[in-house]
């Protein structure tokens, strides 16, 4: 049952898109909607389709929506099959719903990184400068095999789509190449490395929100592949 929030100049989104760290941001975002006496709503962002969620998403979606009711949230949005930037999409959802204050998870890009590449942050503050944003940053539980800014590498496949490659946990006919994912610790997107082998060589490249950020080192591999192959 939702509850009866008496301001309506104030609202919250909180954003999660994978792991445990969405279920601390929802519990964030209920205390200050329960301060401000405001309206909350959860989103979540996906590029693949809900019915191509793993069985991990589909646990953590659950939870999400039961402590949606249970706080009384107005709406838990579910964005799946998303194609554009999670910044516009974030972005829109915050126009629609007159959001005024943000709730996300910090990414365990180093300063630098933020510096020569730019931020999510930055570039959802781009997209929608009227609104607070509130960084909740996430303890790095997890130490992976490439130290503390990864978790444990898993088996990945990149797949064609446009000009660029995709992340891709699940094998299929249209996987071009098998490699190692290393996720960022404290990122709730598919952000981290690559690493594959080809020609007895080590190649690793850098992945963006499930996308490589390099395709054409990529492409020679493959056109490679195919001239050996002739």
């Amino acid at each position: 049952m939702k509850k009866i929030r008496g301001r309506m100049d104030e609202s919250i989104l909180v954003c999660v898109f994978y792991g445990p760290n969405g279920e601390r941001l929802i519990h964030r975002g209920n205390k200050l909607a329960t301060m401000l006496d405001c309206p909350l709503y959860i989103l979540t962002v996906d590029s693949k389709s809900v019915d191509e969620f793993d069985a991990d998403k589909v646990s953590y979606m659950q939870r999400w929506k039961e402590l949606a009711e249970e706080y009384g949230a107005e709406e838990f949005i579910v964005r799946d099959n998303e194609k554009r930037p999670s910044a516009k999409v974030i972005a829109e959802v915050a126009h629609d719903h007159n959001v005024t204050q943000i709730i996300i998870g910090q990414t365990a890009k180093s300063r630098w990184e933020e510096i020569t590449k730019g931020s999510f942050l930055n570039m959802l503050l781009r997209e929608i400068p009227f609104v607070d944003l509130h960084v909740v940053s996430v303890a790095r539980t997890v130490k992976g095999v490439e130290g503390d800014e990864f978790e444990k590498g898993v088996r990945c496949y990149l797949m064609k789509d446009g000009d660029s490659y995709k992340v891709n946990f699940t094998q299929s006919k249209s996987c071009q190449l098998e490699g190692i994912f290393f996720k960022e610790i404290g990122t709730d997107f598919d952000n981290g490395i690559f690493k594959f082998m080809h020609d007895n060589k080590l190649y690793q490249v850098e992945v963006t929100e499930d996308r490589i950020d390099l395709p054409e080192i990529i492409d020679k591999c493959l056109d490679k592949e195919l001239v050996k192959n002739k």
